[in-house]
């Protein structure tokens, strides 16, 4: 290593999704702030319309749960931004930002606190490990 690399450790990417109840209200930018602010930087960004394939894909570890059908009825009701992002920590640092599924439960200042409407339409998706972050990236990037 010479003198002027640096190492930052624990980089990591994880996958965000934007989902179709923030992107009808208009909300994708106050999100991507949000996240910018935190410093977690945004690498990769693109708007789609999952498929009832992919949706059934993505989600395929909650088949067979009393919610499955109707979260894949939402998903795939409207487009959907996914991004990749990346930071120190990123893969909890986001779920620590979007806050509690039930936005009545999450703390004060978080994404899901500032504009979930309920625990089904709750506005953002991050991956929970950062092994589910390489699988859910390579889904969509």
């Amino acid at each position: 290593m010479d003198r002027g690399e640096i190492i930052i450790m624990n980089q990591e990417k994880t996958l965000g999704i934007i989902k179709p109840d923030a992107v009808r209200r208009n909300l994708v930018g106050a999100i991507i702030k949000l996240i910018e602010e935190n410093n977690i930087a945004l690498r990769q960004l693109k708007m789609i319309n999952l498929t009832q394939a992919q949706a059934k894909d993505f989600y395929s570890d909650h088949k067979g749960k009393i919610f499955y059908d109707k979260l894949i009825e939402y998903m795939t009701s409207g487009p959907i931004v996914v991004m990749v992002l990346e930071g120190i920590d990123a893969v909890q640092r986001y779920r620590d930002l979007m806050g509690k599924t039930n936005p009545d439960e999450a703390a004060e200042g978080t994404i899901r606190k500032l504009f979930a409407l309920d625990t089904t339409h709750n506005s953002v998706h991050g991956s929970d490990s950062l092994d589910n972050a390489i699988i859910e990236i390579n889904l969509f990037f």
